[in-house]
């Protein structure tokens, strides 16, 4: 069974905790052949792997690849 909601952890400074991000799945495919989860304005989107991995997704010009980033599954609503 497929986890529908993820708390995404960005790394921040090593005096911090890291922000962090709730996504949903969206019933897409990633480039990796994993769904793709989206926050509520769209401007988040990640693929996860079966194994946890995160692969941030552009969605606009300009942005840059974060590293580092962490899902941690949530209770379905």
């Amino acid at each position: 069974m497929t986890t529908k909601r993820y708390e995404l952890v960005f790394p921040d400074g090593p005096d911090t905790a890291g922000d962090t991000v709730e996504v949903s799945d969206t019933g897409q495919t990633g480039p990796g052949g994993h769904p793709v989860y989206a926050d509520a304005t769209g401007i988040v989107r990640a693929e996860i792997s079966d194994r946890g991995e995160v692969r941030i997704l552009p969605t606009g010009g300009g942005q840059e690849a974060a590293h580092g980033v962490r899902a941690r599954p949530l209770p379905d609503a």
